[in-house]
């Protein structure tokens, strides 16, 4: 604990460094802001092209866009004197010359700039124009779902399909470049709904609700080490508006409906917000059939059967922002999550084991049940330097998820075995405090941030199973099977980084991260008790350097090393053995992951082309998989036992490409493209457990393609492909996945409202996901066929205006647990579109 010591210090001997009267100024850069207005008409005007460049000079090195309000930004303006230009079809050109930003004054709002009418009068023009859906930034690629047709009326695993580098499986199970391991933020804070199935928390939230999503490839030592692949920031929409505003958003489809609704009230330095909203899937029935064929054809199961998944959620939030002067401003906010969704299963299984052959009918209810809350509280304060400030951060949240099932095995008449019923359930508890501080100090050419951290995590469950026999009507309590479970986990944290530029063309960030990790706890099974005790300590680096070139093409160099702790999914030790010959449990023994990643990227934007490309080696060791093996059933005979262990290292090379076009002005192409390699190298107990060829390396990929038209009338038409490989394990490897998707909006309203149709996969009515599990002892196979054709209906709405108001995201970001994944089987059944 020493270096934790150390580190305090040290942060508050850089605060009273950093009043130092003598420290010097930076050069920071700003923003200039403006809308663009017809003089004659009054109105704005929409997608006029703004140009930046020197005072004196044409050759512009920096730009903008004006929105359907006609409002621009240029951001990243340093200091100086420019020459501003503004052009449209149909106007004429208005330059400014000079427009100045200072040090003091580094954001330059010029209010209304007015184009007048070319007096070369067309008959008539058609506008057409679309603001940017994907932005590329130096640390980020951000897509902009508020702005793209065919999102609207699912829910947020629809919307992280269609962004680049990522992919998302039937199941909903989101993947970075090939990885799993992605910590998903919600606002840039974690939610603890996410410390369960992550899957089934994504599908919980409406695509009507999300504004943006940011892949954060390379993460600065400013945020948590955890998620060796990156981070996910999920934004959701929040009007900044000066007055009352707010929406209404709506979709009813063929498998899904959804509604949120949105309110805000800013006076003055005080701003409320809520939101309400929530989705409701009809029952689906998806069909399975199963087979695991022992290596020596002793042990035979099979299984044929349907389920029917039934999803329901619902979630909001409130919060406060209040600015109480220049210098000082704090925020709180409540944020509210519930979802559950049942499974009804009816399978006939077939075993064989030896001479023995057996029969029987097994019918399952399951519920999964979930509700928690975060609470986050912010202070910050500005020095009346510019860039310098402080920040403070309090979150807690809590999640409560409760796993209920019922499965009744029914044996035929003249069987020698009787009747029975097993009952499971589950109530698990994580409960988790964060303590944040972060300060930013600007000096001559170098922005140096400090901050410490303290993640204080408690983890609890509670497990019972019970046989019930109708023959005698009497219950029995299996012990063996019962858990009382406490995890203590908390993390300690701080880090420093720098950023500096070079010769106007070279930037450098660069810093380090030390991390504590104390873990303590008991697993308690009547019979035995196994104590938990483990922490490590990581010192995580992290370098980016870029390099621009004329025309905004950047190249960056970027290496840091991430960690992935196991959350609640992985390590809860409750065996849901709903279907007894298909168990799962989790394994509370798990070490974290440790990820050194390269990588190599190069962007460019050429008038209306983003290009985006790099190249990278990621190597983890003790990656975290799930493992199948056999176990013993009560009765004797042998099942299939889904876990997690640590496997091995793997190493993974990887391609990305993603390019967005313009070929006529209302068409625009997007295209993404990943490819990755699996080559794993399994430690000594896993190799034992795998039948495989483990000395192959895959290659697996991922891409999209879409294309959207504006046309006349306010009406906008888009279509895109996703496709993706088998995603492999040591083991063997789980479905490949495709969709193809339709969508048409109609503008209302004078663009306030909008209604839509989306259309998924029309020419298939079901699809199938194959699955294959190799080891040692077995071969397994299963199939897995869910509805798939659906169209949904979308409606929204938009009211209220006023005035823009732009205020700086404050707040807790927890990214440091490696988050579930969906075990498939009967409990997998996605839900895909409307």
């Amino acid at each position: 604990m020493k270096f934790i010591y150390l580190s305090f210090l040290l942060f508050v001997s850089a605060l009273g460094f950093a009043q130092f009267p003598g420290a010097a100024q930076n050069t920071i850069t700003g923003k200039i802001t403006a809308t663009v207005i017809d003089s004659a008409s009054g109105k704005p005007v929409e997608y006029a092209t703004v140009a930046l460049a020197k005072s004196g000079q044409t050759k512009s090195s920096n730009g903008s866009l004006a929105d359907g309000k006609g409002v621009f930004k240029i951001e990243n303006v340093r200091p100086g004197r420019y020459r501003l230009s503004v052009s449209f079809i149909g106007y004429n050109t208005k330059v400014l010359d000079p427009v100045e930003t200072t040090l003091s004054k580094p954001d330059l709002n010029l209010g209304e700039i007015r184009l007048s009418p070319s007096n070369k009068v067309l008959k008539e023009v058609t506008v057409t124009g679309q603001a940017n859906i994907i932005e590329n930034k130096i640390d980020k690629i951000v897509y902009n779902a508020e702005k793209d047709v065919a999102v609207a009326g699912g829910n947020s695993t629809d919307v992280l399909r269609k962004v680049p580098l990522l992919s998302v499986d039937y199941e909903g199970n989101l993947s970075l470049r090939g990885s799993s391991n992605v910590k998903v933020l919600i606002n840039g804070k974690p939610s603890g709904t996410m410390a369960g199935n992550m899957a089934d928390a994504l599908k919980a939230i409406p695509a009507d609700q999300i504004k943006s999503v940011e892949v954060i490839t390379s993460p600065s030592a400013k945020y948590d080490a955890e998620g060796t692949s990156g981070i996910v920031n999920i934004i959701t929409k929040k009007s900044n508006l000066e007055g009352i505003s707010g929406s209404i958003n709506a979709g009813v489809g063929t498998r899904q409906n959804s509604g949120n609704g949105n309110l805000n009230i800013k006076k003055g330095r005080l701003t409320l917000s809520g939101n309400a909203g929530g989705y409701y899937s009809w029952p689906q029935t998806s069909k399975l059939s199963f087979n695991k064929t022992s290596n020596d054809q002793s042990v035979v199961l099979k299984q044929s059967g349907e389920s029917t998944t039934e999803r329901l959620s619902s979630n909001g939030s409130v919060g406060a922002d209040y600015d109480i002067n220049n210098y000082n401003s704090i925020s709180t906010s409540l944020k509210l999550n519930w979802f559950q969704f049942s499974v009804d299963g009816n399978n006939l299984n077939q075993n064989q084991f030896g001479n023995i052959y057996n029969e029987f009918n097994r019918k399952s209810d399951t519920k999964t049940r979930v509700i928690g809350y975060d609470w986050n509280n912010d202070y910050t304060h500005k020095f009346k330097k510019e860039g310098q400030e402080i920040s403070f951060a309090f979150q807690f949240t809590r999640s409560n998820l409760d796993n209920d099932y019922r499965s009744d095995f029914l044996f035929p008449t003249g069987s020698s075995i009787q009747d029975s019923s097993e009952l499971g359930n589950s109530d698990a508890i994580n409960k988790e405090k964060t303590f944040q501080i972060d300060y930013v100090h600007p000096f001559k050419k170098v922005v140096w941030e400090i901050g410490a951290k303290t993640i204080l995590r408690d983890i609890s469950n509670d497990s019972e199973v019970e046989v019930f026999y109708p023959y005698n009507n009497s219950t029995v309590s299996n012990p063996d099977r019962n858990y009382l479970y406490n995890y203590n986990q908390n993390v300690y944290a701080a880090y420093s980084t720098f950023g500096f530029t070079l010769a106007k063309k070279y930037g450098v960030k660069a810093g380090a991260r030390v991390e504590s990790t104390v873990i303590d706890g008991n697993a308690n099974n009547g019979s035995a008790k196994n104590n938990i005790d483990n922490s490590y300590h990581n010192i995580t680096p992290s370098v980016v350097l870029s390099r621009s070139f004329k025309n905004f093409q950047t190249v960056k160099l970027s290496y840091n090393q991430r960690i992935q702790r196991p959350s609640l999914f992985y390590l809860n030790p409750f065996r849901d053995s709903s279907d007894p010959l298909n168990a799962s449990e989790g394994n509370p023994k798990l070490s974290p992951e440790i990820s050194d990643n390269f990588e190599l990227n190069y962007s460019t934007f050429i008038k209306t082309t983003v290009i985006n490309a790099s190249v990278y080696y990621r190597r983890t060791s003790d990656i975290i998989e799930s493992v199948v093996s056999n176990y013993t059933l009560d009765n004797g005979k042998t099942g299939s036992l889904t876990t997690y262990t640590n496997v091995g290292s793997n190493n993974s090379y990887g391609f990305n490409f993603f390019g967005s076009v313009n070929p006529i002005k209302p068409l625009t192409l997007r295209a993404n493209l990943n490819v990755n390699s699996y080559d794993i190298q399994l430690n000594s107990q896993s190799a034992g457990a795998s039948g495989a060829n483990n000395d192959k390396t895959y290659l697996m990929y991922n891409a999209f393609a879409s294309a959207t038209y504006l046309l006349p009338q306010g009406f906008t038409v888009e279509t895109f492909l996703i496709t993706s490989s088998p995603r492999r394990s040591f083991q063997g490897k789980n479905p490949s996945f495709s969709m193809w998707n339709i969508g048409l909006k109609k503008e209302l309203f004078d663009k306030k409202g909008s209604i839509g149709i989306n259309v998924i996969d029309p020419f298939n009515d079901r699809k199938n996901f194959e699955s294959e599990i190799k080891s040692a002892d077995f071969t397994q196979r299963s199939n897995f066929s869910i509805p798939f054709r659906s169209v949904g209906v979308n409606f929204s709405w938009r009211f209220g205006s006023l005035k823009v108001s732009n205020k700086p995201k404050r707040g807790v970001s927890n990214d440091d647990l490696k988050q579930g994944e969906n075990n498939g089987g009967a409990q997998g059944g996605g839900v895909m579109g409307n």
